[in-house]
């Protein structure tokens, strides 16, 4: 058994296809540990640390320019883990951030559903007529719901 592995045993073992692979390569975030006489790349076992770090860190919805700078963390001399913990904790406002904003989306669309009479017809829909208006903003039906 060898160490060093193809495109397609990477994939693979990170659950992933090769085009994956070779987009994480095209952004730098990737890349072979060599190629074979044939030109085909391969990969070592970090590729494979690697690419389930990416793929873990999307999980947890940092964008690839934040994993991009997460990896370089990783590998910088005198990193420290608080270094990556202000990354962790500045991408925790913003999902909470998206939370509350989704939340305001919530109680609008809950608000138009409540002024909804189905029985009458669609021009006279108060959902419609609200989506038509050239002003007017969720939070402007936020306040009325």
């Amino acid at each position: 058994m060898t160490s060093q592995r193809t495109i397609g045993w990477l994939a693979k073992s990170a659950g992933v296809c090769i085009q994956t692979v070779r987009y994480y390569e095209k952004r730098k975030l990737l890349s072979p540990s060599g190629r074979r006489p044939s030109g085909y790349r391969i990969y070592d076992h970090e590729a494979l640390t690697r690419l389930r770090f990416i793929r873990n860190a999307q999980t947890l919805g940092f964008t690839l320019r934040e994993i991009d700078e997460l990896l370089n963390l990783r590998v910088t001399t005198g990193t420290r883990c608080e270094d990556v913990q202000r990354k962790a904790e500045a991408k925790l406002q913003t999902v909470e951030a998206k939370i509350l904003d989704l939340q305001t989306l919530v109680r609008a669309l809950r608000g138009l559903i409540r002024t909804c009479r189905a029985w009458q017809p669609i021009n006279r829909c108060q959902i419609v007529s609200h989506l038509e208006k050239t002003e007017g903003t969720t939070t402007q039906v936020n306040r009325r719901a």
